[in-house]
């Protein structure tokens, strides 16, 4: 199956911090913050929401097609993306910026603060969609230059394409009208459990009326499974539980390649939830956000050894 994949290419500098955030925090002085963390892990990687799922979704023989921008330094990340199946016909090449790039430094208990730098996707213009949109089966508008976002779910109710809106930490970024506005004509809203907090105050809105205007509310809760709720059910997916932990950057957008897979499938939302959380299993094992390989069997090991069944793969 071709889906669209809108949202960022980034490199990612993924710090890790041997402590708690919460120890060198003061809430009495919020508003005077300054703090110091020494981060003992370095490493920098590809990322970025597009690529992260596109790269898993390649993996599992589907056909991404990504709408996203790299500035003069990204010709070998596209290269790299080509050559594990990613369409990338339709990424912009600005050559007086940057690719995005993103800083994450996470705790011990997998707290994160994170800075992202647009980059390219500053400036970036969406494509037209008429030599792609025949074939998509789902798409999903991830965190990028918030314009974007909005028009590409315009693009997605002009043509009937199934979409998916994900905010991610860019939540805030949105007034309330534009926001209801590219929800409504989702096909769900998908969100972590503290993106939820800040969404639902945007929005103004309810669990039951997200359900209302989309049909779906996708709430990820890490290690305590995913959430959906629809206007039938209030489903939680139990996590699939990693052999070890590593760092969780990327296990979102690995989720979510799952999700796409599922809806786009029409599984119930039981296995749906079940490949996302197998997905996003495997990434917090490694460092990076890119898996080096992934096999249907190793999926159905996890759904075995998680859920006592395979997978409809």
């Amino acid at each position: 199956m071709k889906f669209l994949i809108n949202g960022s290419i980034a490199f990612d500098l993924l710090l890790s911090h041997d402590g708690s955030f919460l120890s060198g925090i003061d809430p009495k002085n919020l508003d005077r913050l300054s703090v110091n963390y020494l981060a003992q892990g370095f490493v920098r990687h590809h990322g970025g929401v597009a690529a992260n799922i596109g790269w898993n979704l390649a993996l599992l023989g589907q056909k991404p097609v990504l709408l996203a921008a790299v500035g003069s330094d990204g010709g070998e990340y596209l290269k790299l993306l080509q050559s594990r199946g990613v369409d990338i016909s339709l990424v912009e090449t600005m050559t007086d910026a940057v690719t995005a790039t993103a800083v994450i430094a996470t705790d011990s208990e997998e707290r994160q603060i994170s800075f992202f730098h647009p980059g390219a996707d500053a400036s970036s213009k969406l494509p037209d969609l008429a030599s792609v949109k025949k074939d998509i089966a789902f798409a999903i508008m991830g965190p990028r230059n918030p314009i974007l976002m909005l028009q590409g779910a315009a693009m997605c109710k002009k043509n009937d394409i199934p979409y998916l809106f994900d905010p991610g930490q860019l939540v805030h970024a949105f007034g309330q009208d534009e926001f209801r506005h590219a929800v409504a004509g989702s096909h769900g809203l998908v969100v972590n459990e503290y993106e939820w907090g800040i969404a639902s105050g945007k929005l103004g809105w309810k669990e039951q009326d997200i359900v209302g205007a989309c049909g779906m509310l996708i709430i990820t809760l890490g290690d305590k499974g995913i959430r959906f709720v629809t206007d039938r059910e209030d489903l939680i997916v139990p996590a699939c539980k990693p052999t070890h932990v590593v760092n969780p950057t990327g296990a979102g957008d690995a989720a979510r390649a799952g999700f796409l897979i599922g809806l786009a499938s029409k599984w119930s939302l039981r296995d749906t939830g079940r490949l996302g959380a197998i997905l996003g299993c495997l990434l917090v094992e490694q460092a990076g956000t890119l898996l080096d390989s992934l096999d249907l069997e190793t999926v159905q090991k996890r759904a075995r050894e998680n859920y006592g069944e395979e997978l409809p793969l």
